[in-house]
């Protein structure tokens, strides 16, 4: 019996493969990235207010890609940012941009669909890692705000 992905676990699919694509593109210029995501959303059936949240975080990752990785370098020791598989790095900012900019989304879900993108498109280390790199995040969040 095999379950059928929730609608925003597709749409966060979506947004991994557009990103990806972008990050891996020669021609990052904004009209290319729109492109990308057009291109990849039109091989998904989803509601337009999922395709709504799609652009949404594809386009708030893009625009905060270097606060996302700065965060990483910080909570990656010893793990320079170029020798994280892209897709890993991509599933971290997307995660990390989500819970910053996206106060609608439980941290629980943000961390878990993270940990589902990893098992399904990168490695067998990859969910562990992402996992650790995002628990440190939230703990600094959750030290930010004063909240346990």
């Amino acid at each position: 019996m095999t379950d059928k992905p929730s609608p925003r676990r597709l749409v966060r699919e979506l947004v991994l493969k557009a990103l990806y694509a972008s990050e891996t593109a020669k021609d990052t210029q904004e009209e290319s990235t729109t492109e990308i995501f057009l291109e990849i959303a039109g091989e998904y059936e989803i509601s337009d207010k999922n395709l709504r949240f799609a652009r949404d975080l594809f386009n708030l990752t893009l625009r905060h890609y270097q606060w996302a990785d700065r965060q990483i370098i910080r909570l990656s020791r010893h793990w320079d940012i170029d020798r994280i598989a892209v897709v890993d790095r991509t599933i971290i900012r997307m995660a990390m941009v989500e819970l910053e900019h996206m106060p609608d989304t439980p941290v629980k879900v943000a961390l878990n669909e993270a940990i589902e993108l990893a098992r399904k498109f990168s490695t067998s280390e990859s969910p562990a890692f992402v996992n650790g790199i995002l628990d440190a995040f939230v703990k600094g969040m959750k030290n930010l705000s004063g909240t346990e």
